[in-house]
């Protein structure tokens, strides 16, 4: 690692030395959950949020046959609202991602800071290079099973529900992980957070959720997968840079005013995506959309052909992901 470090320059060593300061703080934050539960200086808040965590933590690997681990039984308190900013970045005039490839993550759409102020630094770097650049807080990531993952405090802001579910969805990266395919990865683990969440309401005696919430995000993603593909027909068409900018611009226009209506008319007034929608708008801020989603419906699929037997689920998975990129993607396409 050393080695790879030199040969890319002193801002490859800057950069991964922050990734190493930024997950060692992090280890050395942790602490049992079962200590924090027993520490009388712990506010009843916090340990009635991470007396429900662990429940649904055994759940996951009792019945949803997640990997049995310290990983979410430890926590750690960062005091600060994300545990990383990630930085995505495209070309002006492209909706293709400036990917980084790490030793074990393989490539990715974003770099990853510890302190926002790199984070923010290292985009108007990139912003100075003419891309399109984006910066979003992070408020839990998944080590793969490489370290014993800690339940965060920049979790704790989430709704039980919620928190359970994510829960299941790191702990499905550390169950299986394909290098260099996300739209795989968080489908695979979107799937088993979805699926996982509904059982764990159903064993505790609960009905479904609404989906009232759940459909305005599937809605609104909609609406911005929507605008992408505009985006993309411009970019590739016959237009000069000068008129693809206006293009874009006014595609940009058009999200914001179709979103308004969607809002105002079906929504009544919710305005939870404002903040979203009416801060500056990029390519690169549309990367996120799609990609935890894409290929869900293939993996509920494959879970109706095994009858719901997880463990034949993981097997099916791993089979799918043994495949070539292409081979792999046309299968994920027959079972959608």
């Amino acid at each position: 690692m050393l080695a790879g470090l030199l040969l890319n320059g002193c801002s490859s060593v800057g950069y991964y030395g922050q990734l190493a300061e930024g997950q060692w703080q992090l280890l050395r934050a942790r602490q049992p959950v079962d200590n924090v539960l027993a520490d009388p200086a712990s506010s009843p808040q916090l340990r009635e949020r991470l007396a429900h965590a662990e429940q649904a933590r055994r759940f996951a690997s009792d019945h949803l046959k997640l990997p049995d681990n310290r990983s979410y039984r430890v926590y750690a308190d960062l005091g600060r609202p994300y545990v990383v900013w990630n930085v995505f970045a495209t070309p002006e005039l492209s909706l293709q991602p400036v990917t980084h490839c790490f030793p074990i993550a393989g490539c990715v759409a974003y770099r990853g800071y510890y302190r926002q102020g790199d984070a923010r630094g290292a985009a108007a770097l990139m912003r100075e290079d003419g891309l399109d650049v984006y910066v979003g807080g992070v408020e839990a990531y998944s080590t793969l099973g490489w370290f014993d993952d800690p339940i965060l405090s920049t979790m704790l802001g989430w709704g039980d529900e919620r928190l359970a579910a994510l829960i299941f969805h790191e702990l499905a990266h550390q169950r299986f992980y394909v290098r260099d395919d996300t739209a795989f990865n968080e489908s695979f683990a979107t799937f088993v957070e979805q699926e996982g969440a509904r059982q764990w309401r159903v064993a505790r005696g609960l009905a479904p959720l609404g989906l009232g919430q759940t459909a305005q995000q599937e809605q609104f993603t909609r609406l911005v997968l929507a605008s992408r593909e505009r985006l993309q027909a411009i970019y590739a068409g016959p237009l000069d840079d000068a008129h693809k900018r206006v293009a874009k611009q006014a595609e940009f226009e058009r999200l914001r005013g179709e979103y308004q209506r969607v809002r105002d008319s079906q929504w009544n007034g919710d305005k939870r995506y404002d903040a979203w929608v009416y801060a500056p708008l990029s390519n690169a801020k549309l990367l996120p959309f799609g990609l935890y989603d894409q290929w869900v419906p293939a993996f509920a699929a494959v879970f109706r052909e095994v009858d719901g037997d997880w463990a034949r689920f993981y097997e099916r998975v791993e089979q799918l992901g043994r495949l070539s990129a292409t081979d792999r993607k046309a299968a994920l396409q027959r079972l959608m």
